[in-house]
C-alpha cells in the first residue's frame, strides 16, 4: 500500500469511526483510538506500516502541546491557584511517589511478569499521573458542570498536569542515561531546558509581538498561517536540535503567542490542524494495540487496568477531602479524573522510543490506558448515581441545597426566576426590585452568592439547569424565567424543563448573536434577546437622535424593528472575514443591481421568485429613488439595486434566476 491510500484509509476510517461515536455522544477521541485498533496490523491489518504515518502524527502532539502553551493564562492560574497548585500540585506528586513505591514493589512479588527498574517505575508513574483533558473537559462542559464545586477542582487538577508534563518530557529521556551518567543527564538536561525557556520567555515575547504585527499589516491570511507553521515547527526543531522533545518547543512557542493580542486568532486557525493531526497520533496509538494480547494476558491487563483507576481514585478523593471539600465533592473529583489522559499516551511513547519499558509490557500497559479511556464517559455519566450509593451525605447535602432554594422562594408568587445572576442578571434585579417584582435569582457561583446575599439580594446557589432547583424556585408559580448568561445548550436544557413542568411561564433566554434563534424558538423560547442585534438597535437609535429625527419616531423605528422580529437585521453584508462555517447557514444580505439585458428588467420580482426562500428588502432605483416598500406590481427596471436577504444557497439561486431567467 503506497502513501496516498494509506492516508486515504485513514481518512475514511477516522471520518467513519468519529461520526459512529458523535452519533453515540461519545467523546470523538475515542473514535479515533478505536479505528486504530481495527485498521492496525493486529487486527483488520489494512495499514501493515505504520512507520510512514507515525511521522505525521507526531506533528499531533506538537500541536497539543502548542495548543497547551496557547491556553496557558497567568490570570486563569492566579484565579484558580487555590485548585492548581494546591489539589493539582498534590495530586501529581502524591501520585507518582505511590506508583514509582507500588511498581517497585509489584517488580518484587511478581519478577516473572515485571521486571522493571526504578528509572522505567518513576517514568511510569508519571505516566499513570495524567488524565484525560480532552474527554473530562468536553464531558464537564456539556454536563454543564465547569462552575460547579467538583467542575473547578478537576480543571484544576488538569491545568496543573498539562504542565507537570513539561518537566516529564525532559525528564524521561534523561533517565534512559547509563546509571554512573544520570544525575549528570538529568542536571545537564534540566540546565538547558532552563537556559532555553528563560531566554525565549524574557526576549521572545518582543521578538513574537514584533513578528505577528509584521506579517498582520501584509493583510494575508495564507502569509499569517504560514508564519504560525514556521514558528511552531522551528521552535519544536529548535528544542529537538540541543537533545530536548520537540513537544517542549511548541509548548513555548504557544506561551509566546499567548502573551499577544493575537492570540484569539491563532486558536482559530491553529484548530483544523491541531484536530487533524492528533486524530492521527490517536488512531497510531490504536495501531499499536495488540488486541489478541489483551485476550491471552487479560489477567495482567485487567490488573493495570483497575489498579491505576482505584488508586487515582482514592488519591484525588482523600486529596480534596483533607483540602476542604465535602465527601461527595471529592468522591466526583476522583471519578473524573481516575482515568489515563492523552498525555500519559505521549508519555508511554516517549519512554518506549528511550528504551525504558520492556518490550512485553509496552502492550498489555498500553491496552490498559486505552481501555480505562474508553469507561471514562460511562464512569462520568454515573458518577451521581455511584456517589448517591456511597455518600449518604451527599443526599443530604443536595436535600439542603434545595430546601435553602425553596426558603427563598416560599414566599414568592408570581415571582421572576433568574438564572444566573452575573452583571446582566444584577443589572435585571435591580429593575425588578424598583418596580417591587419578586424575584429569585439562581447561580452557581460561591463567591458571588455569599457576597450578592450578605448585601440582601435574593440570590441562592443552584443550577437552573436541573429540575430540582426550578422547582425549589417555585417554577409553578413563576410569572417569567429569564436566562442570563450565554451558554445555548444550557438554555436549550432549562427551556425543555419548564415547558414539560410549566409551559405557561414565559422563558426570556439572552444570546450572544441571532445564530441559534431558531432553535431556542422551536424549544419554546417566548424572547429572544441577542446582544448583537439589541447593541445595533441603540447605535441606530442614538445616530438617528443626533442628527435631528424627532425622539418620538426613533422610538417608533426601534419598536417596528422589534415588532418585526428582527427580520431586517438579521441578515448583513457578509466580507471575506466572515467566511466560516457558522455563517455558511446563516441569513445574509446581497445586492444585485441589474442591467439592460438581465432577464428580470420589465418583470416583477414576485413572478420570479417562486419558492425561493429569500425576500427582497429594497430597491434603489437609478435616479436614487427608494422603494423600500416593495409592491408586488413594481416593474424592475434597468439600473436598479435589489437588496436581498436570505441563505447563500437561496441568494445564488435567485441571483441565477434574476440575470439568466
Amino acid at each position: 500500500m503506497n502513501s496516498l491510500e494509506l492516508i486515504l484509509l485513514y481518512l475514511l476510517a477516522a471520518v467513519l469511526g468519529v461520526a459512529a461515536f458523535r452519533m453515540l455522544k461519545l467523546p470523538s477521541m475515542l473514535g479515533y483510538l478505536v479505528v486504530g485498533v481495527a485498521i492496525g496490523p493486529n487486527m483488520l491489518a489494512f495499514a501493515q506500516n505504520t512507520k510512514s504515518v507515525q511521522h505525521l502524527a507526531e506533528f499531533g502532539v506538537v500541536f497539543l502541546m502548542f495548543v497547551i502553551g496557547l491556553e496557558f493564562n497567568l490570570t486563569k492560574l492566579r484565579s484558580m491557584r487555590r485548585h492548581v497548585f494546591g489539589l493539582g500540585l498534590l495530586q501529581v506528586i502524591v501520585t507518582m511517589m505511590v506508583v514509582t513505591a507500588g511498581t517497585l514493589m509489584l517488580a518484587y512479588l511478581l519478577p516473572k511478569f515485571w521486571q522493571v527498574s526504578w528509572q522505567t517505575a518513576l517514568a511510569l508513574s508519571g505516566v499513570v499521573a495524567m488524565s484525560s483533558t480532552a474527554i473530562v473537559v468536553k464531558l464537564i462542559t456539556e454536563r454543564l458542570e465547569l462552575e460547579s464545586e467538583h467542575g473547578k477542582r478537576v480543571v484544576g487538577v488538569l491545568i496543573f498536569q498539562d504542565l507537570a508534563v513539561v518537566p516529564l518530557l525532559v525528564l524521561i529521556p534523561a533517565l534512559a542515561a547509563r546509571e554512573e551518567g544520570l544525575f549528570v543527564a538529568l542536571g545537564w538536561a534540566s540546565l538547558k531546558a532552563a537556559v532555553l525557556i528563560t531566554f525565549l520567555l524574557l526576549g521572545g515575547r518582543h521578538v513574537m509581538r514584533w513578528l505577528l504585527t509584521l506579517v498582520v499589516k501584509q493583510k494575508s491570511e495564507e502569509l499569517f498561517v504560514l508564519n504560525l507553521l514556521l514558528v511552531t515547527l522551528g521552535l519544536a526543531w529548535l528544542t529537538e536540535l540541543i537533545g530536548l522533545s520537540l513537544a517542549l518547543g511548541s509548548f513555548i512557542a504557544g506561551i509566546l503567542i499567548s502573551e499577544t493580542e493575537y492570540k484569539h486568532q491563532v486558536e482559530t486557525d491553529i484548530k483544523p490542524f491541531h484536530d487533524v493531526l492528533l486524530g492521527l497520533f490517536f488512531i497510531t496509538i490504536g495501531m499499536m494495540l495488540d488486541w489478541r494480547m489483551v485476550i491471552e494476558r487479560w489477567p495482567l491487563i485487567l490488573l493495570l487496568v483497575t489498579l491505576p483507576v482505584l488508586l487515582k481514585l482514592i488519591i484525588i478523593t482523600a486529596l480534596s477531602r483533607v483540602l476542604g471539600a465535602t465527601t461527595g465533592v471529592s468522591l466526583r473529583t476522583g471519578i473524573y479524573l481516575a482515568q489515563a489522559g492523552e498525555f500519559g499516551l505521549v508519555l508511554l511513547t516517549l519512554t518506549q522510543e528511550s528504551q525504558l519499558i520492556p518490550p512485553n509490557l509496552f502492550n498489555p500497559i498500553l491496552a490498559s490506558m486505552v481501555l480505562s479511556m474508553l469507561a471514562t464517559p460511562f464512569l462520568v455519566m454515573n458518577a451521581n448515581h455511584i456517589v448517591m450509593k456511597l455518600v449518604s451525605s451527599d443526599w443530604l447535602q443536595q436535600s439542603l441545597q434545595m430546601t435553602r432554594i425553596a426558603r427563598q422562594s416560599i414566599g414568592a408568587n408570581k415571582h421572576v426566576i433568574i438564572c444566573g445572576f452575573g452583571r446582566c442578571g444584577q443589572n435585571l434585579a435591580k429593575l425588578l426590585e424598583a418596580e417591587k417584582i419578586p424575584y429569585v435569582a439562581l447561580d452557581l457561583d460561591p463567591d458571588r452568592v455569599h457576597k450578592a446575599a450578605a448585601a440582601g439580594d435574593k440570590v441562592v446557589y443552584g443550577d437552573a439547569v436541573r429540575l430540582q432547583a426550578l422547582m425549589a424556585a417555585g417554577l409553578a408559580r413563576a410569572s417569567a424565567v429569564v436566562i442570563t448568561y450565554l451558554d445555548t445548550p444550557s438554555a436549550l436544557k432549562v427551556l425543555s424543563n419548564v415547558k414539560s413542568h410549566a409551559s405557561q411561564v414565559p422563558v426570556i433566554v439572552r444570546t450572544v448573536d441571532d445564530h441559534d434563534l431558531e432553535k431556542l424558538q422551536q424549544a419554546g423560547a417566548t424572547e429572544i434577546v441577542p446582544e448583537a442585534i439589541e447593541g445595533s438597535l441603540m447605535l441606530a437609535s442614538h445616530a438617528l437622535a443626533l442628527v435631528g429625527v424627532p425622539m418620538r419616531r426613533v422610538i417608533r423605528v426601534v419598536q417596528d424593528q422589534r415588532d418585526a422580529r428582527y427580520g431586517l437585521l438579521r441578515g448583513y453584508f457578509h466580507g471575506s472575514d466572515d467566511d466560516s462555517v457558522h455563517d455558511l447557514d446563516q441569513t445574509r444580505l446581497s445586492t444585485l443591481i441589474l442591467n439592460s439585458k438581465d432577464f428580470a428588467v420589465g418583470r416583477r420580482f414576485s413572478d420570479l421568485q417562486g419558492d425561493i426562500a429569500v425576500q427582497l428588502l429594497t430597491v434603489r432605483r437609478s435616479n436614487g429613488e427608494m422603494l423600500n416598500l416593495i409592491s408586488a406590481q413594481n416593474i424592475l427596471q434597468s439600473g436598479d439595486t435589489l437588496v436581498l436577504s436570505g441563505k447563500p444557497e437561496a441568494l445564488a439561486l435567485i441571483e441565477r434566476k434574476l440575470v439568466q431567467g
